[in-house]
């Protein structure tokens, strides 16, 4: 049953079965700008705020994501949708796709690896999309056979960078590949996908169709090959602005369009996109930039580690310094001093941390981004 609020506190109940049966409500004309959504953004780096999706935003992406398949999407698949539908990625990648191609969609309330597993294989499950903690907890689980995913057509990983390990694990363990793209909820969310492309664990892979992508330096050039340089991004699937903050508006798209992301990756010969990290998250020691995931990436291969995040705090002689937040492995005793050390022997020494707190915890979004501001 679907219940509601009614008027002079008494409660309006509406039976799903009367609602199925009634007439269908009318088709309204809408034009492509029409405004269709606010999507708040994940808010990692700042305040969250409302982006403005219209319609050809939507659908834009919604296409360009089924292109990705060989088939264009079939109305056969049954999409496997843990991720909340009020965050782009479950509403437009999931969802929206599996509308789009007249496919089922399995809803789950939450995710549990087991649990899951069993829901998979019981409805044949064609397409499953989640963060890469849900990968992740698959990589890591013991017994499995390699046929689990045997019903699996399309897996894909996205909300937040997925350890390259991991989708080697997946691979060589059930014989699928994650395919690991980019987007972000002022893209609709889908700007770069590795579908179609030889498996590559820690790429990105390439621009959707209709989609254009620049690397650009700090100069406003666009950045060699190698080197990094901030995403810009221009297509149909472009979002119109923030609701009610011209301001930021104007300082995500220029004059031209361009959609200025804040992401920082590089590009290598083959056209490969890799992330490197947010320019909000760019710690800048002595002048010189220090990308977080560099630092975690070294922090997480040490012996007893399970999630890092590095930040910057502000330091009364460099401008900023890296201090580290460091999971332990549960039966580990680390130090402070140790984890220092351990950086020193991979990292130039500005980029080492100089501080290391020990938590039982990151703090982290619902589509499994670790949120920075809370840590700073």
């Amino acid at each position: 049953m679907i219940h509601s609020e009614g008027h002079a506190g008494d409660d309006a109940v509406v039976l799903l079965d009367d609602l199925l049966g009634s007439e269908p409500a009318p088709l309204v004309d809408r034009e492509a700008d029409d405004l269709a959504v606010l999507m708040f953004t994940s808010g990692t780096a700042g305040s969250p705020k409302a982006a403005m999706l219209s319609h050809g935003n939507l659908l834009a992406n919604i296409d360009q994501t089924l292109g990705l398949r060989p088939d264009g999407g079939s109305p056969d698949d049954v999409a496997f949708a843990v991720l909340p539908m009020f965050h782009i990625f479950g509403l437009n990648v999931v969802l929206g796709t599996a509308l789009r191609a007249g496919a089922t969609v399995l809803l789950v309330e939450r995710f549990d690896p087991m649990s899951a597993i069993e829901a998979i294989q019981k409805h044949g499950v064609s397409v499953v999309a989640g963060a890469p903690s849900m990968w992740a907890a698959w990589a890591s689980m013991p017994g499995l056979p390699g046929d689990t995913f045997a019903s699996v057509v399309a897996a894909t990983s996205g909300a937040a960078r997925l350890d390259p390990s991991v989708a080697e694990a997946i691979k060589a363990r059930f014989d699928l590949e994650i395919g690991e793209g980019y987007g972000l909820t002022e893209a609709s969310p889908v700007v770069t996908a590795s579908f179609g492309l030889p498996f590559r664990p820690g790429s990105v892979g390439a621009p959707v169709d209709g989609v254009e992508v620049r690397l650009v330096d700090l100069d406003g050039d666009d950045a060699l090959v190698g080197d990094p340089g901030e995403i810009w991004v221009h297509g149909p699937n472009v979002f119109q602005g923030y609701w009610n903050d011209a301001e930021a508006t104007r300082n995500a798209i220029d004059d031209d369009g361009w959609l200025h992301t804040g992401d920082i990756a590089l590009v290598d010969d083959d056209g490969f996109l890799f992330l490197v990290d947010r320019a909000k998250d760019l710690v800048i020691v002595s002048g010189f930039n220090v990308f977080p995931a560099e630092v975690e990436e070294v922090v997480l291969s040490m012996d007893g580690v399970r999630e890092c995040a590095i930040v910057g705090v502000p330091h009364p002689h460099t401008g900023e310094a890296v201090k580290a937040f460091v999971v332990a492995e549960p039966g580990w005793s680390l130090e402070e001093d140790a984890v220092i050390e351990y950086c020193a022997l991979h990292l130039a020494r500005y980029k080492c941390p100089q501080k290391v707190n020990f938590v039982d915890e990151l703090p982290i979004n619902l589509s499994g981004k670790v949120l920075r501001r809370a840590l700073r």
